[in-house]
């Protein structure tokens, strides 16, 4: 579609994002785009051939503009070309490729538009298992190139705090927004029972885990603890997600002698059922921006232990205030703060407390505020 097919009102909001298609920034922004739609904003999906965000609908006031290009930078030409023509409010850029390619679409347009560039990760962990040049190249850029931005936003105040501390980047040019993570209709909706054999019996309880099945969730770790945990008592252990370790992991749980209890059941189109019925949601993650499925379990009202990793989980659990926080990579500790756990579980309008700022509306009203740009459309500004 190009910008000429429609006729939209209201400031126009361009998004610029590069993903895999399944990746945390996916989420947030199938979140974002329809509710920055909803309060009246034209907005404008830029468009990497082959690459996401996806929505699954597209709302009537939202554009999905093809760049004409499978590469960020080679989409460059197309950007500038838009920025000149269209001249939108705001432009919000995510990830550091996109980002350094909209700060220089923005310089060649000459365009008025607000530049607001996004990370959602611990870049200086992150940043440890890329090469030399990327590492450089990152950390200059983020350190040159990112003041230019009106506005570097975050999810985390970790993240924010290892950004500038990283890359040399004044702390106060960097805001933490609380990503689009949870439906607000989600909080007051009864999931259904999964369609999975364990939820449909009186057996032993169920401790939950969804993500991607690589290094960085530290699966191996969890099922270390988990073995301890089911030789103390009856228990099970549901895990959620794909990945490249899937083979290794099934192997490490034989090993193990709990593979019986193990199901690792793959990807799961509705995992907030599977998390609303689960006894305990377990996080293990080595390194986060955030923590996005934690935030969810949370607002099911399940109760959650999570490692104490850079960066997100402690400020979502506000410092344990909302679950058992435990050091990285420590197994026993998992296990004790799982039995812990699941012996005086919390009261679920406790936890769903923790899980309020990350709605999909407070998100936008944080996101719009970073952007310069009134609550609604039709708002003064």
């Amino acid at each position: 579609m190009t910008p000429s097919d429609i006729t939209v009102h209201g400031p126009r909001i361009a998004i610029f994002v590069s993903t895999s298609g399944h990746s945390g920034v996916d989420r947030a922004m199938q979140h974002l785009i329809p509710a920055l739609a909803r309060r009246g904003y034209a907005v404008d999906l830029l468009k990497v051939r082959r690459h996401g965000p996806n929505l699954s609908t597209v709302p009537d006031n939202v554009r999905i503009v093809d760049l004409g290009s499978r590469h960020t930078y080679t989409c460059l030409p197309a950007i500038v070309r838009y920025l000149r023509r269209e001249r939108p409010a705001a432009m919000l850029a995510d990830k550091d490729r996109v980002n350094r390619t909209a700060l220089l679409a923005r310089a060649l347009a000459r365009a008025p538009t607000r530049l607001v560039l996004s990370s959602g990760t611990t870049i200086s962990i992150d940043l440890a298992h890329r090469g030399a040049f990327e590492r450089w190249l990152q950390r200059t850029s983020m350190g040159r190139l990112y003041p230019f931005a009106d506005q570097v936003i975050v999810t985390s105040r970790g993240v924010a705090d290892d950004m500038a501390d990283y890359t040399g980047l004044a702390r106060k040019h960097i805001e933490v927004v609380p990503s689009p993570v949870v439906p607000d209709e989600l909080l007051d909706t009864t999931q259904p029972r999964p369609d999975h054999p364990w939820f449909h019996n009186d057996g032993p309880p169920i401790v939950l885990s969804v993500g991607e099945l690589g290094q960085r969730k530290g699966y191996d770790v969890l099922l270390r603890a988990f073995a301890i945990l089911h030789g103390q008592r009856p228990c099970r252990l549901l895990i959620l997600g794909r990945g490249k370790l899937q083979a290794e992991l099934e192997r490490q749980a034989a090993e193990l002698g709990i593979a019986d209890a193990v199901d690792f059941a793959g990807f799961q189109p509705n995992p907030f059922a599977f998390m609303a019925h689960a006894d305990l949601f377990a996080f293990a993650s080595r390194w986060e921006g955030l923590g996005f499925v934690l935030i969810e379990a949370l607002a099911m009202g399940t109760p959650v232990v999570s490692t104490d990793c850079p960066s997100g989980p402690r400020e979502i659990l506000a410092d344990g205030k909302y679950g058992e926080l435990v050091a990285v990579d420590d197994h026993q500790a998992m296990a004790e703060a799982m039995a812990k756990s699941l012996d005086t579980p919390a009261n679920p309008k406790h936890l769903r407390q923790a899980a309020l700022p990350y709605t999909i509306e407070n998100s936008t009203d944080c996101y719009l505020r970073a952007l310069g740009l009134p609550a609604r459309a039709n708002n003064p500004e």
